[in-house]
This record gives structure tokens, C-alpha cells and sequence, in this order.
């Protein structure tokens, strides 16, 4: 149920492809689904004004033409003929027929509510100042009501206007009319712009998914995990770069391989040629017939072959992490016992380089952990040889020791250079050294956060405030072992 919400939740998250593809394909149908709505829905709303404004201009001319073959010159008649149409007036629930002065005041009703007002409205005075019809619409004074209405001019038989027929109906059925078919467009609008979404958002997810899976696959390639194989069931473009990638990832696999192999024959092969030459070395340094020019150059061979051998040394463990070999040797064990050994051990090779060791212990007795002793000291000896190596000039090491009750924390700082800023995130992986001028495999820190790795826990760099390197360790007091 969890996974379901969790692959629901990022279904619904608009972001990346689905966000660029909502912004622009989405997002121009929707516009294209407003402007065709509000189009209608104005085009309806002028039919539908229309048809009642033609309707009612058609009833007013038939009715004054009616009137002015009756009408011939007295007022009287025009008065009586119009009082005798209205008391007629079939449409009385319908339409308002009213009978205008030429002063624009109302003489006759079929509605006698509104007999004597004078409405003011623009059909009015156009139907009395040009003698043609004239239409009109907007709210009435007296109500409030929405409303439309026609005027026609009446006139006698000599063409003197002698007052107005004017029509009158009410918008109300009509508006609701156009309401209710601009809703119909908006639901069927929202319907239309759903669908889309939803064809859209199952699309997207038929591209994202799949990219989502590709991506994360090259993320553990690029973090190590040659030879992992992507299942392929696609059968387009999509296809074809996983088909790629899967053969890339083989490639990379078995040249790592290659290269994995060929690493470990080389470091065996040397082993034998350093080991006898560090016997011999040793051995002929303490020949006291040699002269001192001598004495000194063995020095050098045998410096120099040691520094060999622990190159060699570190190969082989890389080699062994790499193919499964590498194990622990895990137990309960005193890690500032450890620590502290480690300094005591290494402080007069320090010594030597002219830098010291300072160490802060816990305030608190830090409770035991599961270990391998050997790895572990293996990983201080580096980074002191690190220090030495890199940051000589500092003249000192600080080391502290603490935990938070479910971590041991282990901290070494120097007083060097540091590292640059955008090789911090590199200088642990396998044979990278940076701008670094030093000699040196470039794998030792990449040994030593594997075997913190195996430990459970982690090792992080850092530039110290003030300057120098800032060595992180956290071990998990009960850890689980890779």
C-alpha cells in the first residue's frame, strides 16, 4: 500500500518533463478551450439577443403600419385606436406595450404600473428624433430588471410623428437561456481539458517511468555498479537506448574486470621482487665495512622499495574489495583504545616530518563497537600519512574522539592547504589525486572509506574554518556489516 502511494504521489507531481509538457502543449489547449468557450458562449448570447430584438422589431412595424391606415390627422383617434389595441393586447404576459408621447412620457400601458413615467432610454429618442425603429437594451429604472425593447415611431397619414409604439420584454428567460448553455459548454470545456489531462498524464508517465528507471540505472553505474542490465521492454527509441546502455554497462564491466585482474597480477608479481630487495637492504645497511655514501644510498633503495611495498599493499586491497574478497575480522573492541595506539605508533614518524599529534578525548568513556581492529588502525595509519604527505607545513595533527549515543565520531584535522573546493566531492574515488603534486597511488582514501563503508558508517572530507582538512569518521555503535 505504502510503494502504491508513493508511485501515486509521484504520479501527481507536476515536475521536470510533466511540468514543461503542461506548460506548453496543456496549457495552449486549455487557452484554445477558454477562447472557444467564451466564444460561444458570446456568439449564444447575440442569437439569442438577436432573435428577440428581430421578433420584436417585426411586431412593432406590423402593428404601426396597421396604425397608420387608421390614423388620419386628430389626436383623439390616435388616443382612442391605441387604448382599444392595448385592451386587445393578446402578448400581456409576454411583452409590455406601452404608448410614448412625443415628450417621451408614457400615455398608455398594457401594464398601467409603469402609465405616466418617462423611461429616457436611447430608443426612445432615436425612434422620435429619425422617424425608424430603434432597439435597446439594459436594466430598467424603476425595477431593475433586465430588459429589451423596441420603438417604432407612429405618425399620420402625412408623415408627422405623433408619438411612439414601444415593446417591452424582459431578458430574464433569455439570460437564463444563455447561462444555462454557457454552463453546458463549461461542463463539456472541463470534460475535454480532464480527458486531456488524463491522456496526457498516462502518456507522460509511459515516457517519464521508463526515463525515471534509466536514469537511476546510470546513477549506479556512474557510482560503480558496472555490469547491471536494465530490462528492456520497449520497443521504440526508448528501446534502443536502453539497449545501448546495457551494452555500455557490459563494456565498462568487463574492462573494470580487466583492469581489476591486471591491477592484482602486477601487485603479486611485484611483491617478490620488493620483498628480496628489502631483505637484501636491509641486510647489506648494517654491513659496518660500507662507506657512508653507500650506507645512504641503500637508505634510499630501501625507502623507496617500502614505499613500493605499501603502494603494492594497497592495490591488493583494492582488488580484493573490488572482486568480494575483502572481509572483516569483526568484534567487540575499544575504538579510542585503537585510536590511541594508532597515535602513540605514528607520532615519532610524525616526529620526524617535524609535526605533532594532539588529542582531545572524550569527556564521556566511549562504548564498545563491532570492529576489525587491523582494518581500522589501517585507516588512521593513512590519514596520518596523508597529513604528513599533504600537509606538512601545519606542523600539527588534532584528533578528537565523542559520540552521540548511537555513533562513535572520530575527527582528524590538519593545519595544510586543504583540498580545492570542486575536488572535495572526488578525492575519495579510486586513482583520482587532484591537482595534488605528491607521489602516491591515489586509492588509499578510497580503500580507507570502503572499509568504513564495511563498518557501517561513513567518511567525509571538509576544508576546515581557518584552514587545513577536516577528516570525518562515524561508525554505528551496533552496525550492520555489507
Amino acid at each position: 500500500m505504502a510503494q502504491k502511494a508513493a508511485k501515486k504521489r509521484h504520479f501527481l507531481k507536476i515536475r521536470g518533463l510533466r511540468k514543461r509538457y503542461m506548460m506548453t502543449t496543456v496549457l495552449i489547449i486549455l487557452l484554445i478551450v477558454v477562447v472557444a468557450v467564451t466564444a460561444y458562449s458570446l456568439s449564444m448570447r447575440a442569437t439569442v439577443y438577436m432573435s428577440l430584438r428581430e421578433g420584436l422589431h417585426a411586431k412593432a412595424k406590423t402593428a404601426t403600419d396597421f396604425f397608420a391606415n387608421y390614423i388620419t390627422r386628430t389626436y383623439a383617434e390616435y388616443y382612442d385606436s391605441a387604448y382599444m389595441y392595448i385592451a386587445n393586447f393578446d402578448d400581456v404576459n409576454k411583452l409590455e406595450l406601452q404608448f410614448i408621447n412625443t415628450s417621451g412620457r408614457i400615455e398608455l400601458s398594457s401594464h398601467s404600473m409603469t402609465a405616466g413615467s418617462m423611461p429616457g432610454t436611447q430608443d426612445i429618442t432615436d425612434a422620435l428624433s429619425t422617424g425608424r425603429i430603434s432597439p435597446w437594451d439594459g436594466y430598467s429604472d424603476t425595477t431593475g430588471e433586465h430588459i429589451m425593447s423596441v420603438s417604432a415611431p407612429m405618425t399620420y397619414s402625412n408623415g408627422q410623428i405623433i408619438g411612439v409604439m414601444r415593446y417591452v420584454t424582459s431578458l430574464k428567460p433569455a439570460d437564463k437561456l444563455v447561462r444555462t448553455n454557457v454552463l453546458v459548454a463549461s461542463a463539456a470545456g472541463a470534460v475535454v481539458m480532464l480527458i486531456v489531462v488524463v491522456i496526457s498524464m498516462v502518456f507522460l508517465s509511459s515516457v517519464v517511468e521508463p526515463v525515471r528507471e534509466i536514469t537511476a540505472a546510470a546513477k549506479q553505474i556512474s557510482g560503480g555498479s558496472y555490469g547491471i542490465q536494465i530490462g528492456n521492454r520497449y520497443r521504440d527509441e526508448m528501446g534502443d537506448m536502453v539497449k545501448a546502455i546495457n551494452e555500455m554497462s557490459l563494456k565498462i564491466s568487463q574492462s573494470e574486470k580487466a583492469q581489476t585482474e591486471f591491477i592484482s597480477s602486477v601487485s603479486h608479481e611485484l611483491r617478490t621482487p620488493l620483498t628480496a630487495i628489502t631483505g637484501w637492504g636491509e641486510t647489506l645497511i648494517y654491513n659496518e665495512n660500507l662507506d657512508e655514501e653507500t650506507k645512504r644510498g641503500i637508505g634510499i633503495i630501501l625507502q623507496e622499495a617500502r614505499r613500493l611495498t605499501k603502494m603494492v599493499e594497497e592495490l591488493l586491497e583494492f582488488t580484493r574489495m573490488q572482486d568480494g574478497r575483502f572481509t572483516l575480522n569483526a568484534q567487540p573492541i575499544d575504538v579510542t583504545a585503537e585510536l590511541e595506539d594508532s597515535i602513540f605508533a605514528y607520532r615519532e614518524l610524525l616526529k620526524q616530518d617535524d609535526m605533532s599529534v594532539e588529542y582531545e578525548p572524550s569527556d564521556e568513556e566511549l562504548p564498545l563497537i563491532n570492529g576489525d581492529p587491523a582494518r581500522l588502525r589501517q585507516v588512521f595509519y593513512n590519514i596520518f600519512d596523508n597529513a604528513a604527505k599533504y600537509a606538512r607545513d601545519g606542523k600539527r595533527i588534532t584528533v578528537s574522539a565523542r559520540t552521540d549515543g548511537e555513533n562513535v565520531f572520530l575527527t582528524f584535522r590538519d593545519y595544510g592547504p586543504g583540498i580545492p573546493e570542486d575536488e572535495l566531492e572526488r578525492v575519495k574515488l579510486k586513482f583520482y589525486k587532484g591537482s595534488s603534486k605528491e607521489r602516491g597511488s591515489g586509492i588509499g582514501l578510497a580503500v580507507c572509506d570502503e572499509i568504513i563503508k564495511y563498518h557501517g558508517g561513513d567518511l567525509t572530507l571538509s576544508n576546515a574554518e581557518g584552514g587545513g582538512l577536516l577528516v570525518t569518521i562515524r561508525i554505528p555503535i551496533e552496525p550492520t556489516f555489507e
